[in-house]
């Protein structure tokens, strides 16, 4: 039997925000291939007001009474997951952590950075208090209670079990990031067929991400004399996202800090030649695909590996290395760790009513 999943987010695509969570729409899809019966409840932080994670317990006992899960997964961190950690009477309780939820906004004014940080221990409280505990990229491991230890989840802080912990990378769908026609994609958007197309993910308008950075970057490319434009991948709804990978010739990001950027996995997808800090999972993305480049963060060393880029005139071959992050391999994964959690439940505790047969039955 195959479990069911509660998946409990803050952020999701909605008519008025296309674009917010779309890797968490992603996920569920997935999931739903790999025969993972999952119900979303979805709490609008921005419509409804921070206080929205004080008032959920409500609205999370009605779901589950109505769809009765074997398990919770809640897909973000932060105050969200400290409150629903805390409620009694829940099925076991799994929690994504994606990387600001972890690391904070630290370019974001003084008001936002107090807030990140309180998120940040909320984050901390609700991994120790989890079933299970996933982050999606490697360098995440050591922003989790016992940081000052190595990577290693061998050597993880005691206050938080290692054998609940697993990295799991968000998936993409391979389907609908692929190669297309460059030309074709520009004509489709109107950009000038002669221009140095560079792509910037700029959807969340945070400041971490460094737009000014970027800019900075690309004028110091024009400085060598290429013709180069900037474009803002903002707003733009998700099934237009791969013609924008397509019709450009690199990405750039220039983030401060970031977990494991969808977009780079995207741009792979598409054959797209990245260009980036050596923030977050990327170094690893990258790692042996030509036409790829880690730049430091100052504009002109960016503007000479994006040069580069532009004197090579060629896509990368990336496929290889992204089989392991297809929505379906990553979909495997998740479902497996569901069962180690539900059968560790199992064995140490009384299980909730949802949880009567064996865990070692729904993998």
């Amino acid at each position: 039997m195959n479990p069911r999943v509660l998946a409990i987010t803050n952020i999701y695509p909605s008519p008025a925000r296309p674009w917010l969570g779309t890797f968490v729409e992603q996920q569920v899809r997935g999931l739903a291939s790999a025969g993972v019966e999952t119900s979303v409840l979805y709490f609008d932080r921005k419509s409804e007001g921070p206080f929205i994670y004080y008032r959920m317990a409500r609205r999370i006992h009605e779901a589950i009474a109505k769809f009765d899960p074997h398990l919770i997964h809640v897909m973000y961190g932060g105050v969200m997951a400290d409150q629903i950690t805390r409620l009694r009477g829940l099925p076991p309780v799994v929690v994504t952590f994606h990387g600001s939820d972890l690391l904070g906004e630290n370019l974001s004014g003084w008001v936002r950075k107090l807030i990140s940080g309180y998120g940040i221990h909320c984050s901390r409280k609700a991994a120790r208090r989890a079933a299970g505990v996933i982050v999606v990229a490697q360098h995440l491991l050591k922003a989790l209670p016992g940081s000052s230890l190595s990577l290693r989840p061998s050597t993880l802080n005691p206050q938080l079990s290692t054998s609940k912990v697993r990295v799991i990378p968000c998936g993409i769908d391979l389907d609908r990031f692929k190669p297309m026609d460059a030309e074709i994609c520009r004509r489709r958007l109107g950009w000038n067929p002669g221009s140095f197309h560079v792509l910037f993910p700029a959807n969340t308008g945070d400041p971490v991400k460094r737009p000014g950075l970027a800019r900075a970057a690309v004028q110091a490319l024009k400085e060598h004399g290429v013709e180069a434009e900037l474009h803002l991948l903002s707003g733009v709804p998700y099934a237009e996202v791969p013609v924008w990978i397509n019709a450009s010739d690199v990405l750039i990001l220039t983030s401060l800090h970031e977990g494991s950027p969808t977009v780079v996995k995207e741009a792979l997808a598409c054959n797209l030649p990245v260009v980036s800090v050596d923030v977050g999972d990327v170094a690893e993305r990258i790692a042996r695909i030509e036409g790829c480049h880690l730049a430091a963060a100052e504009p002109r060393e960016l503007a000479r590996k994006l040069l580069a880029v532009w004197n090579r005139k060629a896509r990368v071959n990336a496929g290889p290395a992204l089989s392991a992050l297809s929505i379906k391999s990553v979909a495997g994964q998740l479902k497996s760790f569901y069962g180690e959690v539900l059968d560790a439940t199992v064995s140490g505790a009384v299980p909730h009513k949802a949880m009567r047969m064996s865990a070692v039955n729904l993998i």
